[in-house]
């Protein structure tokens, strides 16, 4: 009766034992350092340039948007707190963290797919080379040092963006604009904003490992496990983000 939950949840215990895996890789060797920064090279650097500019249009629609209803309450002037709060609670880490979960988790999983196809991990497994320490390991560590910088870059960008407007449109001055912004934003928000890509970074890089290793079927089998771990890695950025904002809620 119960045949239809077998697969979800094999493919559940399968992850938990890569994740698991992965994790205590760490404190084993070898750590394949030169891996670690080649992968943060391609998911940090290579992730600037669209993270920057969705991060600066970010905070352009933003101030643009709240201006008009503050308008209405005469306080254009607190916009600067407004896109601080936006963005470094909550829009800077899930928008970044949706760039690098389509920009990467799919590079991973079509990467691994390809060796996985093409047995080029079964020839690692022969020649003594544990696979989940040489390829998943070095992905995890280097996005989970990335994504956090990347955040970094993509709320402060985009409060340059809110900045533009605010001193173009609402004519405000430097010192209006970036003093509201820096009064409006607590530890606990500076600690949200930096935690949240950190967790997401787990999620990412294990699932487009995952999701990588488990490729069959050729060619079409490596479509399908980009498609299933960038839709996958998403939809959890989403759900992460949800009970991570109800707990600092709570804390707050």
């Amino acid at each position: 009766m119960l045949d239809f939950l077998k697969t979800p949840v094999a493919v559940i215990q399968d992850f938990y034992i890569l994740s698991g895996r992965a994790i205590r890789n760490i404190v084993r060797t070898p750590h394949y350092a030169d891996d670690i920064f080649m992968q943060m090279d391609i998911i940090g650097v290579g992730s600037l340039p669209i993270v920057i500019l969705t991060g600066f249009f970010s905070g352009l629609v933003i101030t643009m948007q709240m201006s008009r209803a503050l308008a209405q309450y005469g306080a254009t002037g607190q916009v600067g707190s407004i896109v601080a709060i936006t963005l470094v609670r909550e829009l800077g880490p899930v928008l970044t963290a949706l760039l690098v979960a389509g920009r990467n988790a799919s590079g991973i999983a079509s990467e691994l797919g390809s060796m996985k196809v093409t047995e080029q991990i079964d020839a690692m497994r022969a020649l003594g080379t544990d696979p989940i320490q040489k390829l998943v390991t070095p992905r995890m560590i280097a996005t989970c040092v990335m994504l956090p910088m990347l955040t970094i870059i993509s709320d402060f960008v985009g409060m340059i963006g809110g900045f533009v407007i605010a001193s173009l449109q609402l004519k405000l001055t430097t010192s209006q604009y970036w003093k509201t912004a820096y009064q409006a934003l607590e530890y606990n928000d500076i600690a949200q904003g930096l935690l949240k890509p950190f967790c997401f970074a787990f999620v990412i890089s294990l699932v487009g490992c995952f999701y990588g290793l488990r490729t069959t079927g050729g060619t079409q089998g490596v479509g399908r496990a980009t498609t299933k771990a960038v839709v996958i890695a998403s939809v959890w950025v989403f759900v992460m983000t949800s009970f991570l904002t109800r707990i600092f809620v709570n804390l707050h």
